[in-house]
């Protein structure tokens, strides 16, 4: 990946949508055509397109399928057919709050859009396409505002991550990584270090992929490592993205991160979350009230066909926890950035 040949993880092509397999990666680059509603429903529960910003884009598409697949005329049964699509692609992620705003987005222009069912179907296209290309926008919004907020000192920073926040979760150039590139791009990075993530290793497989193919410096460290680095002085700044941040800037984001950011105040190294405003839920107060997907309990105790652990053990595999407020520095929009306390003031703005 390079600016002149970027990765996009979600394309609407010759008339089905075309996910990049990211289960398959780094080993093997491939895709995946998506023709049904079920079938993207799928891809989203298996994680073949994971991220935040990416799942929304998805599901919006995903929700066009589902309208091609109706077989009526009539316009209030297809809307009933419609919010049964939508349901079904709720059920797949719970805690990614941009799958639900794009569902919300993809409805709205149902229920306003005047005129035939196939009327209908073609706003809701070019809604999902509007979604898609919005968000490229914003992730190049948020890393050249992400930047200015970053450290003065030292002129070229070391910067840590955690699980994937690039060109992968987004519809391109990413959030965190979106501000990764951005500082590479202006000289101000030396090397970005990335958590490798566990239990599913999105930030070994994923980041460090992404960083590869662009030629940025990018040195691996396994999750229980980051405190150590920041002890010695190598991490100048943490930058990390989110899957749902409360009204009060409480932020949920891959499991892992809350305790990175303790780790950070305690060594005083700037927390930043990286995130489009539509992932702001303002109907929740904090983050006590943010749903947390468990998943499956192999992603613990297998890697690959060989089974880590003896019989008899129980597991626990939430796959998301909340980081709250005041751990964190700031938070990097495409609308700037601010406190999380200062986030109520575009609630009205943002509200679907």
């Amino acid at each position: 990946m390079s600016q002149n040949n970027p990765v996009y993880p979600v394309i609407w092509h010759n008339n089905s949508v075309s996910l990049i397999d990211q289960t398959r990666l780094p080993l093997e680059y491939s895709y995946v055509e998506i023709h049904r509603s079920e079938d993207m429903a799928q891809a989203i529960k298996t994680m073949i397109v994971r991220g935040a910003p990416a799942i929304g884009i998805a599901a919006a598409y995903g929700m066009y399928l589902g309208a091609r697949e109706i077989e009526t005329c009539n316009r209030d049964e297809f809307i009933q057919h419609l919010e049964r699509v939508a349901q079904m692609l709720r059920e797949t992620r719970p805690t990614a709050v941009n799958l639900f705003w794009a569902i919300s987005r993809m409805l709205k222009a149902t229920y306003e859009t005047i005129g035939t069912v196939e009327e209908i179907r073609r706003t809701l296209l070019e809604t999902a396409q509007a979604i898609n290309n919005e968000d490229l926008q914003t992730c190049h919004q948020i890393g050249d505002r992400g930047l200015l907020a970053l450290p003065e000192t030292p002129e070229k920073l070391t910067i840590l991550t955690h699980c994937n926040a690039g060109a992968l979760a987004t519809a391109g150039y990413g959030t965190a990584l979106g501000v990764v590139r951005s500082a590479w791009r202006e000289g101000r990075l030396a090397r970005l270090f990335a958590d490798e993530t566990r239990p599913r290793l999105q930030g070994a497989k994923l980041t460090t992929w992404e960083c590869v193919q662009e030629g940025i410096p990018v040195t691996l460290i396994t999750d229980s490592m980051a405190a150590h680095c920041m002890k010695q002085n190598l991490i100048h700044a943490v930058v990390v993205g989110a899957d749902r941040i409360a009204a009060n800037g409480d932020a949920a984001n891959k499991i892992g991160t809350y305790s990175l950011a303790i780790i950070a105040k305690a060594h005083n190294v700037p927390f930043f979350v990286a995130a489009p405003l539509s992932t702001v839920d303002f109907s929740i107060a904090d983050g006590s009230e943010i749903p947390i997907e468990e998943r499956n309990s192999a992603e613990i105790y297998q890697l690959g066909e060989t089974i880590l652990t003896p019989s008899g053990v129980d597991y626990y595999n939430p796959a998301f926890d909340v980081t709250p407020a005041e751990l964190i520095t700031a938070i990097m929009t495409e609308e700037g950035v601010f406190a999380p306390g200062d986030l109520k003031k575009y609630q009205n703005k943002h509200m679907v």
